[in-house]
């Protein structure tokens, strides 16, 4: 099938089994017993996103549960007045939705790729059946309800602050958080215009603030990307900027 003609195809209809690399940006198929192991490869699915095509719309019922293995994902919803709230940005090695698929509820959030992305699809009842049988599996998806909640509620209390620097500090500190997204490591490739997507700030003023991050020692702006030269360094800056 020509390149053409496959772009044009949903993401849902480009399914297609994972290749061995991409299997090892899954990080919880470590926590799992070989028969376990071997019944989740055989039920993942991965899709090849290119950007502004949507992984879950609002509204819609969920039928698998979704991780990042390459690229960049933003997760957001509309509010009653039409303007978008950007909750967080989804880099490699982050799987997100565990209350929406074990609840098996419709989705209250859109996530929608900003660059080509890899996204890889555990079905719904393979997730509930490694919930019933796997102690590995399930202390991953309780890592991750606690990590996620602590996430959430320190982006509310952050946001209300409505001080520009503080958005862009937190941000970072949350895509290099290394239980949620442990595919990013010390570097994250990322755009200053996709971290202004991410945040809802001109690329301008995000570059003001990662200047200033610069200047703390928390970062090091490189070539298609931001280095993180230290995490708490990076996290206490957000308290830094809250007292300025």
């Amino acid at each position: 099938m020509d390149s053409r003609i496959n772009q044009d195809l949903s993401l849902h209809q480009r399914r297609r089994p994972p290749t061995t690399d991409e299997l090892r940006g899954i990080p919880w198929l470590d926590q799992l017993q070989p028969a376990e192991r071997e019944r989740a490869v055989a039920s993942l699915l991965v899709g090849d996103a290119q950007p502004g095509d949507y992984v879950c719309r609002v509204g819609r019922p969920v039928t698998y549960w979704f991780g990042v293995v390459e690229g960049l994902l933003k997760m957001s919803s509309d509010d009653a007045q039409g303007q978008t709230m950007t909750y967080a940005g989804l880099p490699p090695g982050g799987w997100f939705g565990e209350g929406t698929t074990i609840k098996r509820e419709p989705y209250r959030y859109n996530i929608q790729a900003l660059r080509k992305s890899i996204v890889a699809g555990l079905p719904i009842d393979t997730f509930h059946w490694l919930l019933d049988h796997s102690i590995g599996f399930n202390r991953f998806v309780m890592n991750q309800l606690n990590e996620r909640l602590g996430q959430f509620i320190a982006a509310r209390e952050i946001d209300r602050l409505n001080n520009p620097d503080v958005r862009v500090a937190r941000s970072l500190a949350s895509l290099f958080n290394p239980v949620l997204y442990p595919g990013v490591g010390e570097v994250l490739r990322i755009t200053q215009q996709e971290l202004a997507y991410l945040v809802g700030l001109s690329r301008q003023r995000v570059n003001e603030a990662l200047a200033a991050l610069e200047a703390q020692g928390a970062i090091r702006i490189e070539y298609g990307g931001l280095r993180v030269l230290d995490l708490a360094a990076l996290r206490s800056s957000i308290f830094q900027f809250k007292g300025s």
